[in-house]
Parts: structure tokens; C-alpha cells; sequence
């Protein structure tokens, strides 16, 4: 339940056909196809197209020939897998110190990890924390039909809703109980840096979101990696590429306000209990919590991937 529908793209499609913003819009990613071998062969993301896009800014290249070059080609390029597609690993709490890590061996462009549907959850979670994944296809290896594609945040829903604690654990705090990442560890962007530069540090950082503050330090909003607001006011590939030197205030003030998504701002402090976050989290699906003092500054973040891999550390909920 509450997990994405699959869709799938071959590798031998042009690129610009799937990152049209009316295509990108219904896809946080899909598992990639090869026709030839008749089997998936990698996991295309949003925020692949993005920084493909990323790699031409940087390059100055003719961004016109994504009409003519396969979703295959431009991930056999070696310029660009090197640079700008070069996994690294996020940080998850406190506990963990391999943030900023390149991955080279699990690279979702050109290795698949899926689970079947006899898959447990805690095999899942597995899966998705020690490979780093963000997201996890649910495939029938008799036919090759991908059912689903879960996330952390999708296992976190079935956690709140099922998960009885029996010792009182539920009353500590996120921080006390070491969940999430606080101080210093916590990357910002501000209001006034272009798209280019939060998009490049939250790839070196490993980051899918990022907390946007402004001058003062003050929490504003939170941007994702896979936000395609830039691509939607784009008329070409060319603007698409002029529009990453926008700055995140203006592409803020651009994004619609009668919808709530999972990246939306939400926060909490480090006094909250880990009873009040599931309870937060039961009523708004939230990917993130931005952790704020009492100015509304930022001292910490709280992702449905902490939360998780929590549970998982402790070998509680999971069996």
C-alpha cells in the first residue's frame, strides 16, 4: 500500500524523450530494460536526467544532442559516470562516519538490485541500507514484472502503522536515542545560491534534500534533488540548462502551493520523542524532519532512512 507504481524505460530510448517534465513528473525512477538481453540491467532516477543536465552546464556542451543520444549511451559515457553520476554515501546519524564516500560497486546505472515479493521487510531494509539505495524494485523474476518500487519512507508507513513497542523506548528523543544527523554534521543551502551550486553539494554530500535557510539562519523551506520546478518552466533543453543559474529563492517562489509532497518543510526539536515523530509521521508521510532551536534555525535533520535504519540496528520491528 502507498508504494509507487513501476514504471519501466528502455535503454535504447533517447534520452530527451524521458526527461520531458510531463514524463519526469510521474517518475521518481524506473528500472532501466535492456531489450537485447531481455532483462533489467540498472535503475534510472530523476535526478539522473538533472545532473546529466548538470554535466552540460559544467562541460558547456551541446546539450541539443540528448535528441539523439540512448538513455544507454549517455551511461556508458565515461566523462559523464565519472563526474557527475558518481555515487556517495549519505550520512545516516550519528553513528555513521562513511559520509561523502564514493560508491563504485553498487551503482543503481548499471547494476540491479531488486527484492521479490517473498522478500521480508527486514531483507528489504537490508538491501536498502547497506547498498545505500533510495529505491528498491519489487520484481517477479518467472515473468520479469516489476510490481512496485518502495523507499524508506514506504516501509516507515508500515512501521508506524503496525509497530507495538513493548519497552518504553518510545519515550526518549530523537536525539537522545542518536537518531538523525545534528550540529556541524548538517549541510544548508541558502535562499540566494544558485541551483548549480545546492545541486553540486548536495551530490558531493550524498544528500537528497537539503534545509534552504536564509540570511539569518532561518529555515524556509527544504529543496530536493528530483524537484523538477526548473524543468517545468523550461521551454528546451538549452533553457532547461540556462535555468540551473536560478536561485533557489526564485525557484521556491515558483513551485505550486496546493499540493503537500513528502519533501515538503516539516519540523521538530531535539526534544521530541520518538513516540511524537511516528505520530507526526502517521498523519503527513513526510520524507524529513528539519530539526530547529527555538529561532527556527537549523541544528539538525531527521529522514525516514534514520528512523529506519534505526529499527534495523536494533533488530526491533524488523522480525
Amino acid at each position: 500500500r502507498d508504494i509507487a507504481v513501476h514504471v519501466f524505460v528502455s535503454s535504447s530510448l533517447p534520452a530527451s524523450t524521458v526527461s520531458r517534465p510531463n514524463y519526469l513528473a510521474d517518475m521518481q525512477c524506473a528500472p532501466l530494460w535492456d531489450s537485447s538481453t531481455r532483462q533489467f540491467v540498472g535503475l534510472l532516477t530523476v535526478t539522473d536526467f538533472i545532473d546529466v543536465l548538470r554535466y552540460y552546464r559544467r562541460t558547456k556542451g551541446d546539450v541539443s544532442t540528448l535528441a539523439t543520444r540512448s538513455i544507454s549511451e549517455i551511461l556508458s559515457d565515461g566523462n559523464i559516470v565519472a563526474s557527475v553520476l558518481v555515487r556517495h554515501v549519505p550520512k545516516c546519524g550519528r553513528r555513521d562516519s562513511a559520509a561523502g564516500q564514493a560508491v563504485a560497486a553498487s551503482s543503481h546505472h548499471t547494476t540491479f538490485l531488486s527484492a521479490s515479493a517473498d522478500t521480508t521487510l527486514k531483507q528489504a531494509c537490508r538491501l536498502l541500507h547497506n547498498y545505500s539505495l533510495d529505491f528498491l524494485p519489487i520484481i517477479l523474476p518467472e515473468d520479469m514484472r516489476c510490481l512496485a518500487t518502495i523507499t524508506y519512507t514506504n516501509i516507515l508507513a508500515h512501521l508506524v502503522t503496525h509497530f507495538r513497542e513493548q519497552r518504553r523506548l518510545f519515550d526518549d528523543t530523537v536525539y537522545d536515542l542518536g537518531i538523525g544527523t545534528y550540529n556541524e554534521d548538517v549541510v544548508t543551502a541558502r535562499a540566494k545560491e544558485t541551483l548549480a551550486e545546492v545541486l553540486h553539494t548536495m551530490h558531493v554530500n550524498g544528500l537528497s534534500a537539503i534545509p534552504v535557510i536564509d540570511d539569518s539562519g532561518k529555515v524556509v523551506g527544504v529543496y530536493s534533488r528530483s524537484d523538477i520546478t526548473f524543468l517545468a518552466a523550461a521551454t528546451d533543453a538549452e533553457d532547461a540548462v540556462s535555468n540551473l543559474d536560478l536561485t533557489l529563492e526564485v525557484l521556491m517562489s515558483q513551485r505550486r502551493t496546493d499540493v503537500t509532497t513528502p519533501d515538503a518543510l516539516h519540523t521538530c526539536s531535539k526534544a521530541h520523542t520518538l513516540q511524537s515523530i511516528f505520530e507526526y509521521f502517521a498523519q503527513w508521510k513526510f520524507n524529513r524532519l528539519i530539526v530547529v532551536d527555538e529561532h527556527e534555525r537549523v541544528v539538525g535533520v531527521v529522514s525516514a532512512r534514520d528512523l529506519v535504519a534505526y529499527f534495523l540496528e536494533h533488530d526491533t520491528a524488523m522480525q
